[in-house]
């Protein structure tokens, strides 16, 4: 049994999204970081760093911070979705870094300037949403000649495509990117997709692309 310590964001669906396609069982709590549970002193003895997500795996009593740590952890566990072949493994480990590098953080900026707070910084607004569209470009060109980023289905594309299903807060319009529109649309088709998009509640439809 896993408990999964999560909210309706990209970060979040990553962990559902995977423990979906894993098929395994976990439970979901939320930790509604709206209304600041995430700086609870209960929350904070689990994910020291108050974000989500988190979980506690309690068939070996580890609890795990950081949603790549936790992805990579629990592909390695159940032996899914990440390759154990060394060169296969680092092409998934550096696209999986540029997501939280990269493709995240950058993105989420732009949500703060887009969506949250339109008007209040013109530079930051100009400022991240040009790296936005740099990064969709890189994402696309890498999508020109594969159907997955790591060129296999892998955490890699559960770690992306959150950040991907939020474009319109990030006025991106799918259509300008269109190898990330197919790849995107082709895992919104995926049941343990939709499943974990929902976790720990739904917040609407999955967007189109």
């Amino acid at each position: 049994m896993i408990d999964l310590y999560t909210w309706t964001t990209p970060n979040g669906r990553k962990i559902s999204i995977l423990l979906e396609e894993l098929g395994v069982e976990y439970t979901a709590h939320s930790i509604n970081i709206g209304e600041g549970e995430q700086k609870t002193p209960e929350f904070l003895a689990i994910s020291p760093n108050n974000k989500i997500p988190a979980i506690v795996d309690h068939d070996t009593g580890l609890t795990l911070f950081e949603s790549g740590a936790i992805m990579v952890y629990l592909a390695d566990k159940y032996g899914k979705f990440l390759s154990t072949d060394p060169m296969k493994r680092a092409r998934a480990m550096e696209w999986l870094m540029w997501q939280m590098g990269g493709f995240g953080p950058m993105l989420g900026q732009t949500h703060a300037f887009h969506h949250f707070n339109p008007g209040v910084s013109e530079w930051g607004e100009d400022r991240f949403l040009t790296e936005t569209k740099r990064l969709y470009g890189v994402l696309d060109r890498r999508l020109a000649d594969r159907d997955y980023i790591a060129d296999e289905y892998s955490i890699v594309d559960m770690a992306c495509w959150p950040w991907a299903s939020r474009h319109e807060w990030q006025s991106i319009d799918l259509a300008d990117y269109p190898n990330v529109r197919e790849w995107y649309q082709r895992l919104a088709q995926r049941p343990a997709v939709q499943a974990g998009y929902h976790v720990p509640k739904k917040m609407g439809e999955i967007p189109t692309g």
